[in-house]
Protein backbone atom coordinates (compact mmCIF):
# COMPACT_ATOMS: atom_id res chain seq x y z
CA UNK A 1 0.00 0.00 0.00
CA UNK A 2 1.47 3.86 -0.76
CA UNK A 3 0.14 6.89 -0.13
CA UNK A 4 -1.07 8.38 -3.36
CA UNK A 5 -2.27 12.27 -4.02
CA UNK A 6 -4.92 13.23 -6.52
CA UNK A 7 -5.87 16.69 -7.86
CA UNK A 8 -7.53 18.49 -10.48
CA UNK A 9 -4.70 19.13 -13.45
CA UNK A 10 -4.76 22.30 -15.34
CA UNK A 11 -5.58 20.35 -18.58
CA UNK A 12 -9.25 19.23 -17.20
CA UNK A 13 -7.47 15.34 -15.85
CA UNK A 14 -6.88 14.32 -12.46
CA UNK A 15 -3.33 14.10 -11.66
CA UNK A 16 -2.27 11.22 -9.41
CA UNK A 17 1.08 10.90 -8.06
CA UNK A 18 3.28 8.67 -5.28
CA UNK A 19 5.78 10.88 -3.38
CA UNK A 20 7.42 7.90 -2.13
CA UNK A 21 8.46 7.05 -5.87
CA UNK A 22 10.16 10.01 -7.18
CA UNK A 23 8.69 10.32 -10.76
CA UNK A 24 5.91 7.99 -10.21
CA UNK A 25 2.76 10.10 -11.74
CA UNK A 26 0.06 9.32 -14.07
CA UNK A 27 -3.48 10.97 -14.67
CA UNK A 28 -7.03 10.57 -16.07
CA UNK A 29 -10.47 11.29 -17.28
CA UNK A 30 -12.00 11.28 -13.37
CA UNK A 31 -10.46 10.91 -9.89
CA UNK A 32 -11.50 6.64 -10.09
CA UNK A 33 -9.65 6.83 -13.86
CA UNK A 34 -6.07 8.53 -12.13
CA UNK A 35 -6.51 6.33 -9.16
CA UNK A 36 -6.83 2.97 -11.32
CA UNK A 37 -3.75 4.42 -13.53
CA UNK A 38 -1.49 5.24 -10.29
CA UNK A 39 -2.27 1.61 -9.52
CA UNK A 40 -0.42 0.32 -12.39
CA UNK A 41 2.16 2.94 -12.59
CA UNK A 42 3.23 1.96 -8.87
CA UNK A 43 3.36 -1.85 -9.79
CA UNK A 44 5.47 -1.03 -12.88
CA UNK A 45 7.69 1.00 -11.24
CA UNK A 46 8.50 -1.26 -8.08
CA UNK A 47 8.90 -4.00 -10.81
CA UNK A 48 12.00 -2.06 -12.65
CA UNK A 49 13.47 -1.60 -9.22
CA UNK A 50 13.12 -4.97 -8.55
CA UNK A 51 14.30 -6.41 -12.05
CA UNK A 52 17.35 -3.47 -11.29
CA UNK A 53 18.31 -4.74 -7.25
CA UNK A 54 17.58 -1.43 -6.32
CA UNK A 55 16.40 -0.37 -2.81
CA UNK A 56 12.31 -0.18 -2.55
CA UNK A 57 11.67 3.29 -0.58
CA UNK A 58 9.56 2.83 2.48
CA UNK A 59 6.38 4.77 2.33
CA UNK A 60 7.16 7.09 4.95
CA UNK A 61 4.12 10.08 3.96
CA UNK A 62 2.79 12.18 7.04
CA UNK A 63 -0.56 13.92 5.70
CA UNK A 64 -1.26 16.84 7.91
CA UNK A 65 -4.19 19.38 7.26
CA UNK A 66 -3.32 22.93 8.51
Amino acid sequence: MRKVIIYPGDDGYWVAECPSLPGCISQGHTRRDAIENIKDAIELYLEVLKEDGRVIPDDQLEVHTI
